[in-house]
This record gives C-alpha cells, sequence and structure tokens, in this order.
C-alpha cells in the first residue's frame, strides 16, 4: 500500500473492519487513484459479503424454527395428555366426548411432523452406518454431505407437491370457493370435513407444507454445516448426550 494512506492505517490501526467495512475503506482510501484498482477491490468483496449474509441468515433462521417448533411441541404434549385423561375421566363416568379421540389422533400427527422437522436440525434422523463406518475420514465426510443434500432435494419435492395438491393458485382463480375448484379440478380438499370435529381438512393438513418448508430451511443449514461453510452452531434448548445423534 502506499505511503499515503499511512495516517489512515495509523488513525484506524484499533479498528477490526468486517468484510463489508473493508470495502468502504478502501473505496475512501484509493479516491485519487486509479478507478480500475477500487472497481475491482469492490468487485471482489461485495458477492463473498452477500454470500456469507445468506448462509448466515439460513442458520439463524434454522435457529429461530427450531425455537418454535421446542414450544409447538411441549404445547402438544400437554395438549394431548389433557385430552386423554379427560377421556378417560369422562368414559369412566359415562359421560363420553366424542371428539376427543379424533382431537388426539390429529394431535399426534402435528407431534409427528412437527417432531421429525426438529430431529432434522438435532441430526437424530436414522442412518444405516454399515457402509460409511468402513470409509476414509474424508470419504465419510463426502457421504454426509450427499445424505444431509438427498434432505434438502426430498424437503423441495416435497414442497413442489404440497403447491400442486393443494393448488392455491387454483384457489385464487376460482375465487377462494372449495366448490368450484372442486367442480372445476376435481380436487376435494376444500370441500372435506372432519367426521367428530366438522373442521375443515385442509386446516389439519397445513402440517405437511409446513413439515416441508422447515425441513428444508434446516436441511440447508444442516448442509451449510457440513461444508464448512458456516461454523457449527450450538443448539439450545434441547439436552441431548452423544449418543443421541445418530447421523
Amino acid at each position: 500500500m502506499p505511503s499515503k494512506s499511512a495516517p489512515c492505517r495509523r488513525n484506524d490501526r484499533k479498528l477490526r473492519l468486517t468484510p463489508k467495512m473493508y470495502k468502504l475503506y478502501i473505496w475512501q482510501s484509493h479516491d485519487n487513484s486509479s478507478g480500475f484498482g477500487a472497481s475491482f477491490m469492490i468487485e471482489q468483496t461485495v458477492p463473498a459479503t452477500r454470500a456469507l449474509s445468506l448462509r448466515r441468515t439460513i442458520v439463524r433462521m434454522s435457529g429461530g424454527l427450531l425455537a418454535v417448533e421446542r414450544l409447538a411441541l411441549m404445547g402438544l404434549m400437554y395438549l394431548l395428555t389433557g385430552l386423554i385423561l379427560v377421556n378417560v375421566v369422562t368414559r369412566y363416568s359415562h359421560f363420553p366426548i366424542y371428539w376427543i379421540d379424533e382431537s388426539a389422533v390429529y394431535c399426534v400427527v402435528w407431534l409427528t411432523f412437527i417432531g421429525a422437522s426438529a430431529m432434522t436440525r438435532l441430526r437424530l434422523d436414522f442412518a444405516v452406518a454399515m457402509l460409511t463406518e468402513r470409509l476414509s475420514p474424508r470419504h465419510q465426510k463426502i457421504a454426509k454431505v450427499i445424505s444431509t443434500g438427498l434432505v434438502v432435494v426430498f424437503g423441495v419435492a416435497l414442497i413442489v407437491t404440497c403447491v400442486l395438491w393443494m393448488d392455491p393458485v387454483g384457489l385464487a382463480r376460482a375465487g377462494f370457493d372449495g366448490r368450484k375448484l372442486a367442480a372445476e379440478t376435481f380436487n376435494f380438499l376444500y370441500t372435506e370435513r372432519t367426521q367428530t370435529l366438522n373442521w375443515p381438512t385442509w386446516v389439519l393438513y397445513l402440517t405437511l407444507p409446513i413439515f416441508a418448508v422447515s425441513m428444508t430451511i434446516h436441511g440447508l443449514a444442516n448442509l451449510l454445516e457440513d461444508l464448512e461453510l458456516v461454523p457449527r452452531t450450538p443448539l439450545t434448548g434441547f439436552q441431548l448426550s452423544e449418543l443421541d445423534g445418530v447421523n
């Protein structure tokens, strides 16, 4: 660096420059120099900063989503326990509540999908290690990256399937009239209701697209960590031992 920039170094020697700050520092320090050098430094800095910001955003989204899933799991567990206890008491009292059974079933369904999404981020999904345990550490890492990538591919495929199945575009064209959509496309999702609760079934089926999106976000966060593009984030709120993780 030319000697003319020495005052800048002396004044800013205690300043810790981030990539974005470094971009501004280069521009201000070389304002009188050739425009080619300054523009070259900016072109090299901006994409790296944006890519790093995107990676961190994905990891933060995954962490926030995991915290919400933890609260949802706790709430659904309490709800399921309460429903079962009320069902037992009312049956012994000869005053059974007929809709509790169906409520408990759908509660378990939501618990399953939300728990599966959380297990993806916690790396508690099951893995068959008969082949990978015989590979070298480098090839084990490659196999792990491929496995995590397939999780992301499955999540994206499930999102596309849910969009085709629930057909939000067709529903909007039909004026959000489920009967009109069913007459045009034979998609009766928005006309069906549950047997005892008499709730619209599409409300309960929302767990599928929610699961698909959350699993994709968790899979992307895991993939970034496996590729060592971001540091591994310690997950709080879940007490796990080393034997709990099987993947």
